[in-house]
């Protein structure tokens, strides 16, 4: 989950065929400042945690549109068990939802666009995906095939979402609309998976972001085959 595959949107993927500024993930490594003091409104609301998977210079799709160095879209990042809603962008949401569905009533049968049978954790996402609230930000889209998706058409229905009562949420993605509801000051925590590769020319995951933006480091996991797993809040 975090990038694009072949033809499809998944996990934290990116909805739009813009290219964006060529920015690193320097900056994510750097101490930070403080974190700003919380308000008791602020900690009554449910978070939005962004997950991305990336490349080691924060890219997370290549020239091909995708990122083909994550062989699965497993929901690796921890958040299965906290969250109860998934916010995803309008570009993405069609080719979201048709790839999960497929892998949730065909779960041993090799996927038409990726040639692979579905890992126990994809079987696992398809499922939670199909009966978790989709909230689809978009300005266009007006039906989906999930009973339970929404769609909403501003960053104030978003807000709105937060303050309402359950679990944390999910921002799936696209990167583009990542970055907006960054600079927004909507997302809490920004969760990555870093994968041991230099994509060069390529989309990058803060690419769109208008302006700077202080994290705390919170937490840093060594994964299997060289991947490293990183937790920020924004300050």
């Amino acid at each position: 989950m975090g990038t694009r595959q072949p033809g499809n949107a998944t996990h934290g993927e990116n909805e739009d065929r813009h290219s964006g500024r060529a920015d690193s993930l320097l900056g994510l490594f750097e101490p930070n400042p403080a974190a700003r003091p919380t308000t008791p409104e602020e900690m009554d609301m449910r978070k939005l945690i962004a997950g991305m998977k990336v490349s080691l210079d924060g890219k997370v799709e290549g020239p091909e549109g995708y990122a083909d160095w994550v062989p699965a879209w497993s929901e690796d990042y921890n958040l299965t068990p906290r969250v109860d809603a998934v916010v995803i962008g309008g570009g993405m949401y069609p080719g979201y939802e048709h790839y999960w569905t497929v892998i949730k009533n065909q779960p041993d049968k090799p996927h038409l666009l990726t040639g692979k049978v579905p890992t126990p954790g994809e079987i696992e996402w398809s499922h939670f995906a199909a009966q978790t609230p989709h909230h689809v930000l978009s300005n266009t889209l007006t039906s989906a095939e999930w009973p339970q998706t929404r769609f909403i058409r501003n960053t104030e229905e978003i807000t709105g979402l937060k303050q309402q009562t359950g679990k944390d949420i999910y921002l799936m993605g696209g990167a583009r609309i990542t970055a907006s509801l960054i600079d927004a000051g909507l997302v809490d925590e920004i969760r990555l998976i870093v994968y041991p590769l230099i994509a060069g020319e390529a989309k990058a995951l803060f690419g769109t972001t208008e302006r700077r933006h202080a994290l705390e480091l919170r937490e840093v996991q060594q994964l299997q085959e060289g991947l490293v797993s990183l937790v920020y809040t924004i300050a």
